[in-house]
């Protein structure tokens, strides 16, 4: 029988740097009560040696959660594991897979693919200082290595480190040459090589990630063997198509799903609460601008919630005009 925090890995929301903040995280979980969340990348030096701990907050309604970190210093990063421990966290995440220059030069994220003994290093470290599971996101391969043969040794030396689940995104990443935009979608996506690599680790469970948009898609991969789906722009700009099916569909609950209204009407107090602590509106009605997205009254939405949630006062009132926009249209 898995924990519940591997069970509720079957599907995802992808670590994305400036979006998967804490707020994302709370419009996410009233959409899905199953689907397993991440934080945005925190960097263990941050935590360790920037005393930066208040990255590590989050609510405790986020649950299953997990912290993805960012390092490649073993002592520091099983530090930063402790912390994270500490605060709560479900899983802790090794991140492997960002291709982002200020990532390159902290000598963390994608660029070691090309290292993977020092991560194998890493991950034991940090499996030692964790009381949860810890993970690993990966990419297929960098640069001019070939995935074919790069990939499978990445995972073996994982599994020996002590490794049990991993999220792999099926494309490369080009270090040199493209950028980290560029790294979301130009190197073609190699979805049999995420399918073969479960054949060939049985033991592992291993979640697939890049390019999914749908829910379909995701049942498509878990029916073909995968043990879990990553999703991530897709449940970010259309959270509603991804998400609020989702128990359903993908954990079997037969509860009935929410409506994006009824959504944004629970999250009118917590928005109340921001507000109350001196937080800006916008700060979490920007994750809300794609719940209507493809529905009779989406482009109401956006316009009232983008120009009006930084004017001085702007409150709940604003997202309540803006939920009345669309809700007619809607009806």
């Amino acid at each position: 029988m898995a924990d519940p925090v591997t069970a509720s890995a079957r599907l995802s929301v992808a670590p994305m740097m400036d979006w998967t903040d804490r707020h994302c995280r709370y419009l996410h979980r009233l959409m899905s009560a199953r689907t397993l969340l991440y934080t945005e990348m925190v960097t263990a030096p941050a935590l360790v040696r920037g005393q930066a701990r208040h990255l590590l907050a989050f609510n405790p309604e986020e649950h299953p959660v997990a912290v993805q970190l960012g390092g490649s210093e073993p002592a520091e990063l099983a530090e930063a594991t402790a912390m994270a421990c500490e605060e709560g966290y479900d899983e802790v995440n090794l991140n492997v897979g960002c291709p982002s220059d200020r990532v390159q030069s902290g000598r963390f994220g994608a660029v070691l693919m090309t290292e993977p003994a020092l991560v194998a290093r890493c991950v034991s470290a940090m499996i030692e200082a964790a009381s949860v599971e810890v993970t690993v996101k990966c990419r297929i391969g960098v640069d001019d290595q070939d995935p074919e043969a790069v990939l499978p040794d990445f995972i073996a030396r994982m599994r020996d480190a002590g490794v049990r689940r991993m999220q792999i995104h099926a494309r490369k990443a080009w270090l040199q040459g493209l950028s980290p935009k560029e790294n979301r979608d130009i190197p073609p996506l190699d979805y049999p090589l995420v399918l073969r690599m479960k054949a060939r680790f049985p033991d592992m469970h291993l979640s697939i990630n890049g390019g999914i948009t749908s829910l379909a898609q995701a049942e498509a991969f878990l029916a073909d063997g995968l043990d879990g789906v990553m999703i991530g722009r897709a449940a970010y700009h259309g959270p509603s198509d991804v998400l609020l099916q989702a128990d359903q569909r993908i954990y079997g609950e037969t509860t009935a799903p929410r409506s994006p209204e009824e959504v944004v009407r629970l999250m009118l107090p917590y928005i109340a609460n921001h507000l109350a602590e001196g937080g800006k509106l916008g700060n979490v009605t920007r994750h809300m601008l794609g719940l209507f997205t493809g529905r009779p009254g989406a482009r109401q939405w956006r316009r009232i919630l983008s120009e009006g949630a930084h004017r001085p006062g702007a409150g709940v009132a604003l997202v309540e005009e803006a939920l009345g926009a669309v809700s007619p249209a809607a009806a």
